[in-house]
Formats: structure tokens, C-alpha cells, sequence
């Protein structure tokens, strides 16, 4: 199934680039809003499944306003590279950077997932937090997160899933589909973003199926653990 969140003659990537772009300034306020600061959670127990790894240099991709980028800093690595495809995101993230870890060794820049300007066998790790839905092509993408990683590294995917049949999982699906498109594209100005966001959710192939997507992509080692009765899901693969 091919989302997208826009329908014009665009390509998947330009649309994705042109709605980041456009959510850039309201993208912290709604994350914390819409998922009722759960995601500050999220990433905390990604940080925690990184830690044994002991990264020295983390690359983070889709990083948004760096909120990824800036939880590693509890690992104490040498290095954070962050990267996203939409200007507007880097540059909201260097302001936030200056002001919470002015010197802090996160680098930001802009570049496209799929065709990561780095070495192969550069990072310890790698991490990407509800980006990889949002990849024009899935394989490539993640085929080119794990070329970066050296041997042995580890790649941290944090994404949406859809939760069991439980009060729970009902509660979120007639939240993601009826409220949250609603109150997102009051608060952002972009009603589209956030019809497409339960859209992307759906189509993407969760638990098992994207376990062996990432090894299709070259990942020697999976696992995933299953955050908040399953709505998000954390995958740790290793090259």
C-alpha cells in the first residue's frame, strides 16, 4: 500500500520534505500534545536498550528537532550525527541544540536516508524515531543504515504499531483515526499531515514483517519490544 500524504504529481520523498517542512514549528508542541509526552518516554527506553551497546558514534536519522539526538547524550558518546531530509527540521534543531547542549558534539545536517552521505562501517550506532514510514523505499533505506554501521553496531528503529484488540488498542485507533488527525491540523495549520500520519501507520509493516524487512536489509540479529500496551514498537537489529 503506497501512502501519501499529498495528492499531486510529486514524488513520495518531495512530499514528505515539503509537509515536515511546512509542521516544522508547531512538530515539538504536537508531539507532546498528541501522545501525552508517551513519546519522551519512548525515547528514554530506547536510550536504555542502546546503553549496553556503549555507542562512541551515533548516527541519528530523520532526527527532527533533535529530541533523539539530544536523549543520546546519555550514552556519552565522542559523536552524534544528525540528519533529516527537511531543511526547516535542521534548522529548528539547531536552535534547540544551542539552547539545551550548546556544547554538546551533535552535528546536524541535512541529507536523505536513503542515500546517507557517509562511509561505510562509520557508527557505532544508529537510531531513527517514526522516520522509517515515512522512507520512499523502505529497503533502501534501511539497507543504508546498516552500511553505516561498523560490524557489530546496532540499529535502534523507534515506529508506531497497531495495538492488539484490547481497551487499549481501541481506545488509540478511534483516537488516532477521528481525533488526533483533527486536533493536529487545528494546532499545525496542515490538516493533511495529519490525516496522513494514522494512514502511514497502518500501511507500514509491523512487528514480524518488519523484523524481516530488516534482515532482508543485512541485519544479522533482531528483537523487538512492544512500549505502551504495543502502539509504539522499538527494534534493535545488529549488523
Amino acid at each position: 500500500m503506497d501512502v501519501r500524504p499529498y495528492d499531486d504529481t510529486r514524488s513520495r520523498k518531495s512530499q514528505v520534505r515539503h509537509m515536515f517542512n511546512r509542521i516544522a514549528p508547531r512538530y515539538d508542541l504536537l508531539n507532546r500534545l498528541l501522545s501525552f509526552r508517551t513519546d519522551v518516554y519512548w525515547r528514554r527506553q530506547m536510550v536504555r536498550r542502546l546503553r549496553p551497546f556503549a555507542p562512541r558514534h551515533i548516527l541519528d536519522v530523520a532526527t527532527g528537532t533533535a529530541d533523539v539526538a539530544l536523549a543520546t547524550l546519555a550514552l556519552r558518546p565522542q559523536r552524534i550525527v544528525a540528519v533529516d531530509l527537511a531543511p526547516r527540521m535542521i534548522e529548528l534543531a539547531e536552535e534547540k541544540v544551542q539552547r539545551l547542549a550548546p556544547h554538546a558534539p551533535i552535528q546536524l545536517q541535512v541529507a536523505d536516508a536513503e542515500s546517507l552521505p557517509f562511509d561505510d562501517h562509520t557508527f557505532d550506532a544508529v537510531t531513527v524515531a517514526f522516520g522509517v514510514r515515512n522512507f520512499e523505499n523502505l529497503q533502501k533505506g534501511l539497507a543504508e543504515m546498516i552500511r553505516v554501521l561498523r560490524e557489530g553496531g546496532v540499529l535502534a528503529v523507534l515506529e508506531f504499531s497497531r495495538p492488539g484488540n484490547h481497551p487499549l488498542g481501541w481506545a488509540y485507533r478511534f483516537y488516532s483515526r477521528h481525533i488526533l488527525p483533527r486536533v493536529g491540523g487545528w494546532i499545525s495549520g496542515d490538516p493533511h499531515a495529519y490525516r496522513y500520519l494514522p494512514e502511514s501507520i497502518q500501511a507500514f509493516p509491523a512487528g514480524q514483517a518488519f523484523e524481516d524487512e530488516l534482515v532482508g536489509a543485512g541485519a544479522r540479529k533482531t528483537a523487538r519490544y512492544p512500549l505502551t500496551g504495543g502502539i509504539a514498537t522499538l527494534y534493535i537489529a545488529q549488523k
